[in-house]
């Protein structure tokens, strides 16, 4: 026989929140304000290494940012991460 956990004893459900535009955040709520000038650059189509050279920063450390910024914005290719930033009006 199966026996039943009082309901005073479950934990409660916590469901995500998105997160609050803070002085460090995008308007957008998602990105900051690296993020945004990530974008901008990625959507001009400068070739990744002239990015980096802009942003004084290595290679693989944009190629982590930018793999950061595309799990972020939920999409899967620097193309694409410009489109999204283009629809929504941000670049």
């Amino acid at each position: 026989m199966k026996s039943a956990m009082h309901p005073a004893l479950t934990a409660p459900r916590v469901t995500a929140q998105p997160a609050q535009p803070g002085p460090h955040r995008h308007p957008a709520g998602l990105l900051t304000p690296s993020e945004h000038q990530l974008l901008l650059l990625l959507a001009e189509g400068l070739p990744l290494d002239s990015i980096a050279r802009r942003l004084d920063t290595s290679s693989r450390t944009l190629r982590r940012r930018i793999r950061v910024l595309c799990d972020r914005i939920g999409v899967r290719t620097p193309l694409q991460a410009a489109v999204w930033a283009a629809r929504r009006g941000l670049i």
